[in-house]
This record gives C-alpha cells, sequence and structure tokens, in this order.
C-alpha cells in the first residue's frame, strides 16, 4: 500500500521526448523541491533501447531523491530499468501477466471516469488507481472526460491511492486535493509552461 504523504502530492509525468542531458539537471531542480512522489516515464515514439538508457539515468536521480520511478505502458521496460514499478492502461497488458513481470513492485492502472472500471482493477492485486481526464489536456488528446464526484464514489469502495489525471495546473489541483485525489499527474504545466521554467512551475502547486 502506497500511503500519500501531505507535501509529495506530484505524480510527475515526463515530456514526449527527452533530447539531451539538460533535461536531467532540470529533473534535479524539480525533485529537489520535494514535491514530487512519482515520476512516470512516458516515451511513445522512443525505441526501448533508448528508453532503458534514458530510464536507468533517471532511475538514479529517483533515487538520490526518493522518488518512485513508474514506467509507462511496459512491464518488461520497468524490470529491465528497474523502475519501482509500471503504469498500464485499459488497452495494454493483462494486469495478471503485469504482476508475474514485476511481482511485488508498483502497478497502476487507468479507470478514466468510469467506476465499473475501478470495480474490476480492484479485484487485483494492484496499487493505484488513475482517474481523468478532469480538465482539458495539452498532453493528449481527451477521450474521456471525469467529473469530479467520481474520486468520492472510488473512494467509497476502495482505500486505494487514487492519481487524477488530465489538464491540472495551478488554477485548478487545489478543487482535486479537495475533493480528496491523493496524488496530481502532471505534465503540459510543467513542461509546456510558456511563462515558467519548469522548476518554476512546479512551486506554484503548493
Amino acid at each position: 500500500m502506497i500511503e500519500p504523504k501531505k507535501k509529495k502530492f506530484i505524480y510527475l509525468i515526463s515530456p514526449n521526448k527527452i533530447k539531451n542531458n539538460e533535461f536531467y539537471k532540470i529533473l534535479e531542480k524539480i525533485f529537489k523541491i520535494k514535491k514530487v512522489e512519482f515520476f512516470q516515464l512516458r516515451l511513445k515514439s522512443e525505441q526501448s533501447n533508448k528508453i532503458i538508457g534514458i530510464g536507468k539515468k533517471i532511475k538514479k536521480i529517483c533515487k538520490k531523491y526518493n522518488v518512485k520511478l513508474i514506467v509507462n505502458d511496459s512491464p518488461t521496460l520497468a524490470k529491465k530499468i528497474g523502475a519501482d514499478g509500471c503504469h498500464i492502461g485499459q488497452n495494454d497488458i493483462d494486469i495478471k501477466k503485469a504482476r508475474k513481470i514485476l511481482k511485488k513492485k508498483i502497478i497502476g492502472i487507468t479507470c478514466h471516469n468510469s467506476i465499473k472500471l475501478v470495480k474490476n482493477a480492484i479485484k487485483y492485486n494492484i496499487n493505484y488507481i488513475a482517474l481523468g481526464s478532469f480538465y482539458k489536456s495539452k498532453t493528449k488528446k481527451v477521450k474521456f472526460k471525469a467529473n469530479i464526484n467520481i474520486i468520492e464514489s472510488a473512494k467509497k469502495i476502495t482505500k486505494l491511492p487514487i492519481v487524477a489525471i488530465g489538464g491540472i495546473n495551478s488554477k485548478n489541483y487545489k478543487k482535486l486535493l479537495l475533493n480528496k485525489a491523493d496524488f496530481l499527474a502532471i505534465s503540459g504545466f510543467i513542461w509546456k509552461n510558456k511563462y515558467l521554467k519548469p522548476n518554476e512551475a512546479i512551486k506554484e502547486l503548493k
């Protein structure tokens, strides 16, 4: 069971591309602020060997700052990197297969805007549930729009931590925390912010 900490409520998702070594310096600056509990490596269009190389570098930084490294989609890559776990979507690998590969490591699953999917997910030995999208996202096209009340509904049927996803920024994040989301998955507000550097943007989430 992952115990949510009051101060570390951010589930940071990587940018779509990691172009150079400057990224690792920026990541250290972000982690120093001590608000990130999870970092998800999400590189949809990269080759596996490149993801492994990048993942191993990030793993060292995560370890230094006590941040859990989660790999998107692939339990096999998560294992090769030595990550803390894997996040899987509804159309990715079967949860039982993922558990076989990752043993006791963290597995989180996307349940979109559906209590039916939450009920199904909690039958398996998973560690957290992601719900959303709560707002319009710059990171990916929103297929599933979630009402904020789904957090309360999910809390009634499971004690698993809830990660809220989708278009979260400094203007709307407090509403999700007040509605008892345990962690906030954030990407665009940090990496695609026109006005603030990544380490400045994260400070706006107090």
